[in-house]
């Protein structure tokens, strides 16, 4: 096999061998910069309800930050992520890194909403050094240690999603939004500091070209059908998930009068996510990945129907029909994505992280989209419009994944 395959196996990590494996600090600091790298596309989502009307923007405009945080992010997996094989991976991490915490102190000081726009861009961008600490933490594991260790960071990962709409809402409300992304600059240049100190450097494991590197992502999507079916369903999921949460924030302002805090404290409703995890994984062991990847797109499906009731309850009745669909919805796309990954990691295991990359770009392209449906169906129809979006995608995914028999 040509060398691609062999950036599979692992880089050879340049620094003293340690008999017992990675140590649990270095792990607790991936772990950190994997969430904190996360948090920071969702920073944003909370405070569009006040941050528009703070910098001068109408809400179809505002509707662009999300909107370009997940497209920087679909287009850093698609154009960055293949170099963690040609450089050194702690190199790439801390150029990452440091432009991230730029990123975000521009957003924090923009004068207008053009700066806050192309600061979302590059924020997006250069967030997924996620996408580096990940296979960055499975090369110094020992092997014997390896599920513990990637699954230790990714919970960090995860985490990270879960309390950014909670920290992001909660001090935007006392501080404002600016403060937010200050904050987070001030954060991730900290993560810098230690990952400098903690992190070994990683020796390349291919000589191939930039431009065959990308090639083999289209080489991989066009050989497995399995594959592309988890990229769209995904991605259809992953829309409707991003147009509920790229719109709640004006939402919950306009027809209830609650500030960012409120539409932040929604974020909880991701403990959903880490539920799934076991659940998933258990249904899978049992009954195969396919089965998951029905009920979760199912119960996304059915959850973002729910929401079309609101009009029939009192205003406390709607509030507790957006907590219940929001868990709902959570729990189904995080259960696909998991059954999803356990689908194209069978596909071809040596090209395991580039299959990876192919549904991370298929997911983040939804995402990118259904924030921009969102908030176009939100100004045009209001918040029956969003629930109609959110609908329509996950129901698209559920028929898709029905007619599908074997993924391959």
């Amino acid at each position: 096999m040509s060398s691609i395959q062999e950036a599979h196996e692992g880089p050879v990590v340049l620094a003293p061998a340690r008999e017992s494996g990675i140590s649990r600090p270095l792990v607790f600091l991936l772990a950190t910069g994997a969430g904190l790298a996360a948090a920071a596309l969702y920073y944003s989502q909370p405070m569009l309800g006040v941050l528009g009307a703070e910098i001068g923007a109408a809400d179809r405009t505002v509707g662009w930050v999300p909107t370009l945080t997940q497209l920087g992010y679909a287009f850093g997996l698609l154009l960055l992520a293949p170099l963690g094989d040609r450089f050194d991976r702690r190199r790439i991490i801390l150029a990452k890194v440091a432009v991230l915490a730029a990123a975000l102190l521009g957003a924090g000081i923009a004068p207008s909403i053009g700066g806050l726009l192309a600061a979302s861009l590059v924020i997006g961008l250069s967030a997924t050094l996620a996408q580096d600490i990940v296979p960055a933490a499975a090369t110094l594991a020992p092997a014997e240690h390896r599920g513990r260790v990637v699954g230790t960071v990714m919970t960090g990962l995860l985490l990270g999603i879960l309390l950014s709409r909670v920290v992001s809402g909660a001090i935007a409300e006392q501080f404002g939004w600016r403060a937010v992304f200050i904050a987070a600059a001030g954060s991730i240049a900290l993560l810098g500091a230690a990952l400098w100190r903690g992190l070994p450097r990683f020796a390349p494991t291919t000589d191939l070209g930039y431009g065959q590197l990308l090639g083999s992502l289209v080489t991989l999507f066009a050989r497995h059908p399995g594959l592309r079916r988890a990229a769209v369903a995904q991605g259809l999921l992953s829309l409707g998930f991003s147009a509920f949460w790229s719109t709640l924030a004006v939402m919950l302002h306009a027809n209830f009068q609650l500030g960012a805090a409120a539409a932040g404290a929604f974020g909880l409703a991701g403990a959903a996510g880490a539920l799934a995890a076991p659940l998933a994984g258990g249904i899978a062991d049992r009954h195969g990945p396919a089965l998951v990847t029905r009920l979760g797109a199912g119960l996304a499906a059915l959850s973002f129907a729910a929401m079309a009731l609101s009009p029939l309850l009192p205003e406390g009745g709607r509030l507790w029909l957006l907590v219940a669909s929001a868990i709902g919805f959570d729990l189904g796309v995080q259960a696909s994505l998991i059954a999803h990954q356990t689908i194209i990691y069978a596909i071809d295991p040596p090209a395991r992280s580039r299959l990876n990359a192919v549904l991370m770009v298929g997911m983040f392209i939804g995402m990118s989209a259904g924030a921009t449906l969102g908030s176009q169906a939100l100004a045009a129809w209001g918040w029956n419009g969003v629930v109609a979006v959110a609908t329509a995608a996950s129901a698209a995914a559920l028929l898709l994944r029905l007619r599908t028999r074997i993924d391959r």
